[in-house]
């Protein structure tokens, strides 16, 4: 799908909508204890960088990357208008993300995702970029609910 990635502000009326969805898809399937997902404020922090994909200015996606530290960042807030999934917007704000940590030269991304089947589209969207299962990082623990991912961008080797 030919749309644009680039830095939004969370708390434009379409992206909170959006960012609502997100929160809710993750209240629905996930225990209370076990939802990590950025609201608005969460999203603004410094730290973060917030994107938006967009069609012809139609909100599509959302991507954010956050700081943990001067190596280490965590993808935050991934989500797909229902309506848009499958289309390969995931996937171009995961390249987008990750473009963006290597410019600014962490050497690691981590995520957390959840364990349901409603989460395997996500898991199988990470493993095909490179993110391997790893231990909890920041503040996240060990939960049958919840599984972290990594990908060491100074372990990458060119393809070929």
């Amino acid at each position: 799908m030919e749309g644009a990635i680039s830095r939004d502000d969370p708390r434009a009326a379409d992206v909170r909508e959006l960012l609502a969805a997100h929160l809710a898809f993750a209240r629905e399937h996930s225990p209370p204890e076990d939802v990590h997902a950025l609201d608005v404020e969460g999203l603004v922090d410094a730290a973060v960088s917030f994107y938006s994909f967009r069609v012809d200015g139609e909100l599509l996606g959302v991507g954010a990357l956050k700081q943990l530290d001067a190596e280490h960042a965590e993808l935050k807030s991934m989500h797909t208008a229902a309506a848009a999934r499958g289309s390969g917007i995931g996937k171009a704000m995961v390249d987008h993300l990750l473009e963006v940590a290597r410019a600014r030269g962490f050497r690691r991304v981590s995520i957390e995702t959840g364990t349901m089947a409603v989460f395997a589209p996500a898991r199988a969207l990470y493993a095909k970029a490179g993110f391997l299962p790893c231990a909890p990082f920041g503040d996240y623990r060990i939960s049958p609910n919840s599984v972290c991912m990594t990908l060491r961008l100074a372990d990458e080797r060119p393809a070929g």
